[in-house]
């Protein structure tokens, strides 16, 4: 089992910047992808950002790629998304993801084992 636990979410406005942290707990994530995915009101949950935890391979979605970064801290057990540039079409549930496949098969499936409780991300026009 892999406990995810968000934070860093609330209310931009647009062009401003927003780091949202993920601490993992559990099962070492050493051996896992993590991920971000975001759902929109009205909108179905869609891929954002995967990085593979031990090679630091990483696959963005177009629509974040040159704005959005992730990281890791292998000591912390966190992963984090950088978010530069944000727009209002960015507003959404930001949810951190673990899987044990690879980044970009957990892009292509947008699935994942483990989820975390997920937070807000509001940007204002």
């Amino acid at each position: 089992q892999v406990q995810l636990v968000e934070s860093g979410g609330g209310l931009v406005q647009a062009g401003d910047s927003l780091r949202l942290s993920c601490a993992a707990s559990g099962r070492t994530v050493a051996t896992y992808t993590m991920a971000w995915f975001r759902q929109a009101p009205g909108k179905e949950r869609e891929f954002v950002v995967a990085v593979r935890w031990s090679s630091g391979f990483t696959a963005y979605a177009d629509s974040v790629k040159g704005r959005f970064t992730i990281s890791r801290d292998s000591a912390k057990n966190t992963v984090y998304l950088q978010m530069n540039s944000l727009k209002p079409e960015d507003t959404a549930i930001y949810y951190c993801a673990a899987d044990p496949r690879a980044a970009q098969i957990v892009a292509a499936l947008g699935r994942c084992d483990y989820w975390g409780q997920g937070t807000q991300v509001t940007v204002s026009s």
